[in-house]
């Protein structure tokens, strides 16, 4: 436990400075030799960081005055975590912590602090509790954010965004529906439940090789709320598809699975185009793989329209920081506007592309509104005589997919080319 904490704290430290998790954690889990101990260093990061703001606000509860060791900082972050959520032995995180603080004064205030927030938990929930920024574990910005573009759900955002993750899969409706394979993960002793048309989400996370027919194709691990992407596109077989932005290829794969288009897969980035073509290869399907900048199709383009345009564009991933916590606390006020504007370039880009007639559907995992409905009126106010917005169906009248228990936050807008 103790090599555990000490790499979950440099991995923190690491992120608060400034680096994306998904770059900072397969470094510190190359330390680790058992799949065991891999998991348990994920759920410590990844869950350390969604309750940031707690962790904070009971460190500086506990400290007298403010500590000058970050490094030590970092490590009662983390034994604060697993005494308050995980089921590790209280005696086990408080001794392996103290251990590893190190000598003289630092192992007496690790001992101190820990000792003390066991004996003053209520004590200490309640002083989180008045701070928002530790009562909801967002930065104070986010949160008054949300508040003013979601007067009457902000809380309930938040709580959701607090949550595990669910583990939701994509079953292939070339190779099944959904009831047969519900029954295939019964018979396999994994509880699931229906979560949309083609999703089932698993009462707890597997490793994804050990699903039923995972290798052969027969599912993909996606979210329930991106699942809505390929269903609003709705691409009819033959139909010229370009799907822009179209790395890890869930969205790709998910489309070809509803109908036999000629798709085009677009990314700027080779190694994630790569990607692409791994899952849809497990698929048994098919796409052009081309490696391009949606907003520069000058350089990429062959001048034939396409019919249908999914438009996933780069956001501030508000939506889905359950599962990449570091996101909002390294995301700034201003990066919102920024995004704001790549995503305006690339949809003019997109748009000059679309046949006449066709369908442009706009989406992102954002929970912005510049960035969602305000993006998308702008776009419409300066294109008043060739687009129209389609209506979408419940519970997307507005075309916000807020996150709840069952899928995490999106947004989407279906653009007709009149």
């Amino acid at each position: 436990m103790r090599k555990l904490q000490k790499l979950a704290a440099g991995a923190l430290e690491e992120v608060l400075a400034g680096t994306a998790l998904h770059q900072v954690l397969p470094r510190c889990l190359q330390h680790l030799h058992t799949p065991g101990e891999r998991g348990a260093l994920q759920d410590i990061v990844y869950g350390s960081l969604r309750q940031l703001g707690r962790l904070d606000a009971w460190l500086a509860a506990l400290l007298e005055r403010p500590l000058t060791d970050p490094q030590l900082g970092w490590l009662l972050r983390v034994a604060l975590y697993q005494l308050a959520y995980t089921r590790a032995p209280a005696h086990a995180v408080v001794h392996n912590a103290v251990t590893a603080a190190g000598q003289g004064w630092r192992r007496g205030l690790a001992n101190a602090v820990l000792r003390n927030f066991q004996r003053r938990r209520a004590d200490l929930e309640k002083i989180a509790d008045d701070q928002p920024s530790a009562r909801w574990s967002h930065p104070d910005w986010w949160i008054a954010k949300l508040q003013t573009e979601y007067p009457d759900q902000w809380q309930g955002m938040l709580e959701a965004s607090l949550l595990h993750p669910p583990f939701t899969l994509r079953v292939n409706r070339r190779h099944g529906d959904v009831a047969s394979y519900l029954r295939r993960l019964n018979q396999a002793g994994m509880p699931a439940h229906q979560t949309g048309p083609d999703a089932v989400t698993l009462d707890r996370a597997v490793p994804v090789h050990s699903l039923p027919g995972f290798d052969q194709g027969d599912v993909s691990v996606q979210d329930a709320g991106a699942q809505w992407a390929a269903r609003l596109l709705d691409a009819q077989p033959g139909e010229r598809v370009l799907d822009a932005c179209a790395a890890p290829g869930g969205k790709s794969g998910h489309i070809l699975e509803r109908a036999d288009v000629v798709l085009t897969a677009l990314d700027v980035d080779a190694a994630r185009l790569a990607r692409v073509h791994e899952n849809l290869d497990r698929l048994h399907l098919h796409a052009t793989r081309v490696e391009g900048d949606a907003a520069q199709p000058a350089a990429w383009w062959d001048g034939r329209p396409f019919d249908r345009i999914l438009a996933d564009v780069p956001c501030s991933a508000s939506g889905v920081v359950r599962r990449n916590p570091d996101i909002k606390w390294l995301r700034r006020p201003g990066d919102i506007a920024q995004f704001a504007a790549q995503q305006a370039v690339m949809l003019e880009a997109l748009w000059r592309l679309l046949a006449r007639g066709g369908t442009l559907l706009y989406a992102t995992c954002s929970i912005f509104d510049e960035e969602n409905d305000g993006q998308v009126r702008a776009f419409l106010a300066r294109h008043i005589k060739d687009a129209e917005r389609c209506p979408l169906p419940q519970p997307l009248t507005d075309g916000a997919l807020l996150p709840d228990a069952e899928h995490d936050g999106f947004f989407y807008a279906l653009l007709r080319k009149t």
